[in-house]
């Protein structure tokens, strides 16, 4: 296999309709993403934060080995933690962003509903005639010159 059936073949590949969907819905996706994120971290969770006594849930975390400081007043080994507070957070943002996901998909479902439910009040096309009624048409045709 030559080099330029191997670039011929990615770029069929890569100009298919459903790639370039793929690739416009990850960075739509990952902006979105990004957009709930913020909505989470600065909008929601603050007020969250405030009622359960002001607690910022990112610096929630278990102490499972305290910093070891040294004689001249300098950390020698960090602490161990158990940073429980990130992993509620991203929970959080993971639920929100799902959630969000669903009703935008399920709005789509709707409207994609709503639209076929407005096709279909068309009243359907006559089927096309058959090869046979086309043969029979013309026959009659024929005959009806005859006369």
């Amino acid at each position: 296999m030559g080099k330029n059936s191997i670039l011929q073949e990615f770029k069929s590949f890569a100009m298919k309709g459903n790639v370039i969907d793929m690739a416009v819905g990850v960075v739509i996706g990952g902006a979105f993403g990004k957009i709930v994120s913020s909505v989470v971290a600065d909008v929601i969770m603050p007020p969250i934060g405030l009622l359960v006594g002001g607690v910022t849930f990112t610096d929630l975390k278990w102490v499972m080995k305290a910093a070891e400081v040294g004689t001249d007043g300098k950390e020698t080994a960090a602490a161990v933690t158990l940073n429980y507070g990130h992993f509620l957070q991203t929970t959080f943002d993971f639920i929100i962003i799902a959630f969000s996901i669903f009703m935008f998909v399920k709005l789509l479902n709707k409207m994609a509903t709503k639209k076929k439910e407005e096709v279909s009040l068309a009243p359907p096309a006559p089927p096309a005639p058959t090869k046979e009624e086309l043969l029979l048409g013309e026959i009659r045709d024929l005959l009806k010159e005859k006369k």
